[in-house]
C-alpha cells in the first residue's frame, strides 16, 4: 500500500488528454463542479481563469495540474478516490476538451479502511 492515499488519481486516457490539451493551452487546472449546467463533471480551465476560493479544496494533481473540488462537493465524495476518466462525447461548455470530441468523466472507488485511516490521519479528511 502507498504510504500516502491520493484523492484523485487518472486514467492513462485521462492523462493523455491534459497533456494534449496543455500542449495546446499552456498550465491548466481542474475543478469538480457540482453546478447545473453541466451537471457533477471535472471541469477543465487554463490555469488561473478560475478563481478558486475559501470553499474549494486542493484535492490534489493530475497530470501535474491542481485538481479542486467545492467544499459541498467533497463531503458527498469524501469516502472515495475520485477516478478522472475520458470517454467519447460533448464535453462541458466551459471547459477546454469540448471541442475535442472526448470528455473527463468522474469514477471512484471507495476507500479500503486502511486507506481512510491514512487519509483521517493526514487530516484531509
Amino acid at each position: 500500500m502507498q504510504s500516502s492515499v491520493e484523492q484523485v488519481v487518472a486514467t492513462e486516457a485521462a492523462l493523455a488528454l491534459v497533456q494534449r490539451l496543455a500542449a495546446q493551452h499552456g498550465p491548466l487546472m481542474f475543478h469538480q463542479s457540482g453546478g447545473c449546467c453541466d451537471g457533477s463533471a471535472p471541469m477543465c480551465y487554463p490555469e488561473g481563469d478560475l478563481i478558486v476560493g475559501a470553499g474549494d479544496r486542493f484535492l490534489g494533481r493530475i497530470g501535474g495540474m491542481p485538481f479542486y473540488i467545492s467544499e459541498s462537493q467533497f463531503e458527498y465524495w469524501k469516502h472515495t478516490q475520485l477516478i478522472i476518466d475520458v470517454v467519447e462525447g460533448r464535453g462541458g461548455m466551459f471547459s477546454l476538451e469540448g471541442p475535442t470530441g472526448l470528455r473527463f468523466l468522474t469514477r471512484s472507488r471507495l476507500y479500503e479502511d486502511a486507506e481512510w485511516a491514512q487519509i483521517v490521519a493526514s487530516g484531509r479528511d
